[in-house]
C-alpha cells in the first residue's frame, strides 16, 4: 500500500464532519444540540446530510457521538451489537421502555456493550463537550435505528417526520412524504412487549469495563475487551482489544481480517507502509487484512489504544457468556 493511500485510511480527530440532522430528534429540545459522526462504513445516519469519512465495508462501522452538557441521544435500539467507548467527558446511559429500566455512567476510557434488543439512550452529564466513540454490528449496521414510540411521536410534533423508507422529511423545509410512502409505524403495543426491561445489576456486569481495569490488564499484553475469552464475553461479529504502553512490546502486527485502531490516551506512533504517522485520541485509522504495521507509543505517560478486530461471527443479537 502507497504512503498517499496509507493517509487515507487515517480520520483525524480535527477533521471530523459532523450531522446535526442525522436522527428523527433532530428538532426535538434537549437533544437537538448533538452532533454525529460516521467515520468507517454507512453507519445509521437518517439524513442524506451525513458525511461519511471511509465508506468502505469492513464488517463492522464506526461513528461517534458529541454533544454539550445535559443534551441527550433519544431512546432507540438496533439489531446488531452497539458499543460506545467514552473518548471526553462524562456520560449517563439509560435504557428500557421509558429510560427507566436501568443506568450507568460511564467516565473517559470506559467500555459499554449496550445489550441489543433493549431501547437505550445517553446523555452528556460533564460540564464540558463529550464525545463519545461507536462501534456497531455489521455492514448495515443492523439495517437502521427502532424509535421508541415516543421518540416519533415527539418529533413529529416539531416538525420532522421519518418515513418507512428510512428517511427523514423536515417540514419546517417544505419537506412532504413522497407519493407511496408512509410515514414509519410506532410499535405496537404487541411488539413492545419483545422489547425487555433489565436491571442495572443484570446489565452492568455483564456488558461494561471500566478503564482502569482494563489498563491493568494492558501491562504486558492486549488486554481482551470484549470476545468470547474476554472480559465482557460476547461474539458481536467483532473482537475489542485495549493496547498500554506495554502491550505490544517492539513486535510488527499483521492481521488477516480488518483491524481498526483508535486511540484513547496519548500518542501512538504507527509505521506503515513504508511511511510514520502519529495517531492521537479520537483519530481513527483502519488497516487492511494482510498489511504489516508497528504500533507504539511515542512519548512517556499514560497511553492506551482500542484495536477492534473483525471476526467470523455473525453480526447478529449481543450473545452474552459467548
Amino acid at each position: 500500500m502507497s504512503p498517499e493511500k496509507m493517509q487515507s485510511r487515517i480520520v483525524r480527530y480535527g477533521d471530523l464532519i459532523p450531522c446535526k440532522t442525522a436522527f428523527i430528534d433532530a428538532h426535538t429540545p434537549g437533544s437537538d444540540q448533538k452532533e454525529n459522526f460516521t467515520i468507517i462504513g454507512g453507519g445509521v445516519s437518517e439524513s442524506p446530510d451525513q458525511h461519511v469519512h471511509i465508506a468502505d465495508k469492513i464488517g463492522f462501522n464506526i461513528g461517534a457521538a458529541g454533544q454539550p452538557p445535559k443534551c441527550r441521544n433519544s431512546l432507540h435500539s438496533h439489531r446488531t451489537a452497539e458499543v460506545f467507548f467514552v473518548l471526553k467527558g462524562r456520560w449517563r446511559f439509560f435504557w428500557g421502555r421509558w429510560g427507566n429500566a436501568g443506568e450507568v455512567v460511564l467516565e473517559e476510557g470506559d467500555i459499554f456493550n449496550i445489550p441489543t434488543g433493549i431501547f437505550r439512550g445517553f446523555e452528556n452529564i460533564g460540564n464540558d463537550y463529550g464525545m463519545i466513540m461507536a462501534i456497531l454490528g455489521g455492514d448495515d449496521a443492523g439495517g437502521g435505528v427502532i424509535w421508541a414510540p415516543q421518540v416519533i411521536e415527539d418529533a413529529q410534533d416539531h416538525g420532522l417526520v421519518l418515513g418507512e423508507n428510512g428517511k427523514l422529511y423536515d417540514s419546517k423545509q417544505g419537506q412532504t412524504l413522497p407519493e407511496g410512502v408512509s410515514s414509519m409505524p410506532v410499535l405496537s403495543a404487541e411488539q413492545l412487549e419483545d422489547y425487555p426491561e433489565p436491571s442495572t445489576a443484570d446489565v452492568v456486569p455483564n456488558f461494561v469495563a471500566r478503564y482502569w481495569d482494563m489498563m491493568a490488564l494492558a501491562d504486558k499484553q492486549p488486554a481482551k475487551v470484549i470476545g468470547a475469552d474476554a472480559m465482557l464475553r460476547d461474539r458481536p461479529g467483532f473482537e475489542v482489544e485495549l493496547l498500554g504502553r506495554g502491550s505490544l512490546g517492539d513486535n510488527e502486527q499483521s492481521h488477516d481480517r480488518n483491524t481498526v485502531l483508535m486511540p484513547m490516551r496519548g500518542h501512538w506512533r504507527l509505521d506503515w507502509a513504508g511511511t510514520r504517522e502519529v495517531l492521537n485520541p479520537g483519530d481513527t485509522c483502519a488497516i487492511p487484512p494482510g498489511e504489516t504495521y508497528h504500533l507504539t507509543p511515542s512519548m512517556t505517560g499514560e497511553a492506551s489504544c482500542y484495536r477492534v478486530l473483525k471476526t467470523a461471527d455473525p453480526a447478529g443479537l449481543t450473545r452474552p457468556n459467548g
